[in-house]
């Protein structure tokens, strides 16, 4: 018997839904002219959402906000995951639209690479609104997320409030994430002037390949060892990097001694600054981004005009957006935003 390579579970998981997708019989697709609606109701505007993964906690958060105000607002929607794979992504956003979506709401793994999602979309007539993340090089139709450079310039404040000089650290997000990239450019706008007069010497400076906690564990220990442990505060672009900078801290005995910055308020984060890890969150209330992408998506399936107020360059257009403001949480602000909204539970992060 001859032997049968290997195969990855990345490989599987591309061909099952190669399969499924080719496996849509010819009455089952939609032409890209009349996009018949296969699994709703025709009357009803239908929402195609996808997802970059649903590995991180707040990704739920948005799902579900977003499927129920879709629906109340009248219209269906059918949420789908990559777990972080382009190839994936793009062959969902194709499924969609054969199923006759008409709008599609996009969380972006690659902010380039997923231009060619607006490229399909686009041929069949069907818009794309990019959500939270912005799609680079390509026709988006809208934007909308928070402020993210004011998210950077909010992380960078908030450590300096807690040390005004010495050395910093920056670990920020995944690259490939035009947001990660908006994040540092906001807390350079705090650091530079104090980085340009000596105040601020920025000793390490490193995004992290898929916001992966772990790998900005071993961004951290590599800073750490390079500067003999000298690091007096982290910029974390996120509370996933921030909890994977802790670890490395607690690591050599400084955990809880030197400020590190977050963001997204999830449940383990807020902990930490409730306890002392973690100086600092970002709150973006995920309800309200839900609430106001979904107004959108029904107003743009309906034909109807959506009224924005600001654009952003995405290396091809200025794309109409809509931005909405983060708050900062730190241990004095913690009941009165995130559980004054019911965003998270006292007991749970108090526990």
């Amino acid at each position: 018997m001859k032997n049968i390579p290997k195969m990855s579970l990345t490989s599987l998981f591309l061909i099952i839904v190669m399969i499924v997708t080719a496996g849509c019989s010819s009455t089952e697709k939609a032409s890209s002219t009349n996009h018949s609606k296969l699994i709703t109701d025709d009357s009803k505007p239908y929402v195609g959402f996808l997802l970059d993964t649903l590995k991180d906690e707040r990704w739920y958060k948005d799902k579900a906000l977003f499927e129920e105000e879709i629906k109340k607002l009248g219209g269906q929607v059918k949420t789908l995951a990559a777990n972080g794979l382009d190839e994936v992504q793009i062959k969902q956003a194709q499924l969609l639209i054969e199923e006759g979506v008409d709008v599609l709401v996009v969380v972006p793994h690659d902010a380039v690479i997923s231009a060619e999602i607006v490229e399909i979309a686009h041929e069949a007539g069907v818009k794309v609104v990019s959500y939270d993340r912005l799609i680079k090089n390509a026709d988006v139709d809208y934007y909308i997320s928070f402020d993210n450079e004011k998210v950077g310039e909010i992380q960078a404040t908030e450590i300096l409030k807690k040390v005004p000089n010495g050395n910093f650290a920056y670990i920020g997000g995944a690259e490939s994430d035009n947001n990660a990239i908006l994040f540092r450019q906001g807390a350079m706008k705090v650091l530079q002037p104090l980085i340009d007069n000596g105040t601020v010497k920025l000793v390490h400076d490193q995004y992290t390949d898929d916001w992966n906690p772990d790998i900005a564990k071993e961004n951290m220990k590599t800073a750490l060892s390079k500067n003999g442990n000298a690091i007096n505060a982290v910029i974390a672009a996120n509370d996933g990097t921030a909890g994977g900078v802790i670890e490395s801290l607690a690591g050599v005995g400084l955990a809880g001694t030197v400020p590190v910055s977050g963001q997204d308020a999830e449940l383990e984060g807020v902990r930490r600054v409730v306890q002392g890890l973690q100086t600092m969150t970002v709150y973006k209330p995920i309800n309200l981004l839900a609430v106001k992408s979904a107004e959108m998506a029904i107003m743009v399936a309906k034909g109807e005009e959506v009224k924005t107020d600001k654009q952003i360059n995405n290396g091809k257009i200025d794309v109409p957006a809509v931005f909405l403001d983060p708050i900062a949480i730190t241990n004095e602000n913690v009941r009165d935003t995130v559980i004054k909204d019911g965003y998270l539970n006292e007991a749970d992060v108090f526990k």
